[in-house]
């Protein structure tokens, strides 16, 4: 029997699918993606002939993939006993297979040569790695359903969008990370929503919006934000995997082919670029009832939402310090909470407000009742933040949090102040007894050594700042 035959991981009609859709395109290569713990895609490509014997036997990669900080350095001791979190398979750059998910395929219409899948991680063994942060969201979501209850997830989310000068490729450019390119604005800013910087954008917009929906994704719209060169794609919602899954491939596709067409797409979340605006990802979400399959956050009585909605929020409120780690993982992703900037910068909701972390979205009676969680950044790990609203939501409802009153003065009703760093957000997760106990103490420990691992190196970066600052005047 094959490794995923002796597993139970794919039925053979699936992997026989897949390889009707190859010889159908006509493909000479796929790409096999794994999303590592900082939402990355990283994985390897095969030539078509080896879908077959890959789809049952996976391919293998290296585990140091999984214990890297966002400069791609490895942070855990691999070479050494008890090295990378005590797991004896983890040790000395050992091999896992990724086995790709037969569900997730795709033709990439900008490559037409190429298709794409997802990919699990597993040791030799069978067993899952310990820290897939797909594999995580599959848990919780699996918790909702004993809950009984279904997760929908709509996304939103900003980006920037430059014109490519120079892609800094000299040798003295390389790195880790290497020189960030140079780009210049595709529009001045300020100027939210207006026809005219639309059309601006059009060229290149258009480019994006032909290969995303070639992919299928359900995409809405495509908005002018607020800042110069800042955009917003927002797409219809549907189950959290999903939601995930449609987030990991658009950042990637975004990013891909835009390069291709001579524009660079970031989503950073605050570029050091003159005027720029901090950008975000809103996260519409709301839970389905599986006994009636109705919107369980329907409220009764003309309220607009219903007590499991209320509760929900409540665990987001609660939550909120311990969850930015999941929702904002950048250093960079801090400096968006300030007030007065239709952000957030504490733990508090309203009715259709934009100066809440979190707007609550709807009429009474409305099927599309549902949260606006405001407080991500585009950077982070899909499955990562909406594992942590969900598992922090259903915490609420067993608890039965309370969210205290709708905020009408965000930026002066008194709550909890969101961290104003990562350092801060990191120790409120490192104290969180919940999140240990929804994510396991061992997944816990893990990314946040990680993520120390980056603050150690922030910290000891001589900024420009502080060599203007004191340079001269010292």
């Amino acid at each position: 029997m094959s490794f995923s035959e002796r597993h139970g991981l794919h039925s053979e009609a699936a992997r026989a699918d897949v390889l009707r859709q190859i010889e159908a395109a006509g493909l000479g290569v796929i790409r096999l993606v794994f999303p590592d713990q900082h939402g990355m895609l990283r994985g390897k490509t095969i030539v078509a002939s080896e879908a077959k014997r890959t789809l049952s036997e996976g391919v293998a990669m290296t585990t140091t993939l999984l214990l890297k900080d966002t400069s791609h350095r490895t942070v855990f001791p691999v070479f050494t006993a008890g090295g990378a979190f005590g797991d004896k398979a983890m040790e000395g750059g050992a091999d896992v297979l990724l086995i790709p998910d037969p569900s997730t395929f795709h033709v990439l219409p900008w490559a037409p040569h190429s298709g794409w899948m997802l990919c699990e991680a597993h040791f030799p063994d069978g067993r899952v790695v310990p820290h897939s942060t797909r594999g995580l969201l599959k848990r919780i979501i699996a918790e909702a359903e004993a809950a009984g209850f279904d997760y929908i997830a709509g996304i939103e989310v900003e980006f920037h969008l430059f014109k490519l000068l120079d892609p800094r490729l000299a040798p003295e450019d390389s790195g880790q990370p290497g020189t960030p390119p140079d780009v210049e604005l595709l529009t001045q800013g300020y100027n939210y929503l207006t026809e005219l910087r639309y059309d601006q954008l059009d060229p290149a917009l258009e480019i994006l919006r032909r290969e995303v929906q070639a992919l299928g994704l359900p995409l809405r719209s495509m908005e002018v934000e607020y800042g110069p060169s800042q955009v917003e794609f927002t797409f219809q919602a549907q189950g959290g995997l999903a939601s995930a899954d449609l987030m990991m491939l658009f950042r990637s596709a975004v990013k891909q082919v835009a390069r291709r067409h001579g524009y660079h797409a970031t989503f950073m979340c605050r570029p050091k670029i003159p005027n720029v605006m901090s950008s975000g990802w809103h996260l519409h979400q709301s839970l389905v009832s599986r006994a009636t399959g109705m919107n369980a956050f329907i409220g009764d009585n003309g309220a607009l939402l219903s007590e499991t909605a209320m509760h929900y929020l409540g665990g987001l409120l609660h939550h909120a310090r311990a969850a930015a780690v999941f929702s904002t993982p950048t250093i960079n992703g801090y400096r968006r909470y300030r007030p007065y900037s239709l952000a957030p910068d504490r733990a508090i909701w309203a009715v259709d407000n934009r100066g809440v972390m979190v707007r609550a979205l709807g009429t009474p009676g409305d099927a599309a009742t549902r949260l606006e969680n405001r407080v991500g950044e585009p950077a982070a790990n899909p499955y990562l933040y909406l594992a942590s609203q969900l598992a922090f939501g259903l915490d609420g409802i067993a608890e039965k949090r309370d969210p205290g009153p709708s905020a009408d003065t965000p930026y002066e009703t008194e709550a909890a102040m969101l961290p104003r760093s990562l350092a801060e957000a990191v120790e409120a997760l490192a104290q969180s007894t919940v999140a240990r106990q929804k994510f396991g103490s061992g997944f816990i420990d893990y990314l946040l050594r990680i993520k120390r691992a980056e603050i150690a190196r922030f910290e000891a970066e001589v900024t420009a700042w502080e060599h203007r600052e004191y340079f001269e005047l010292f």
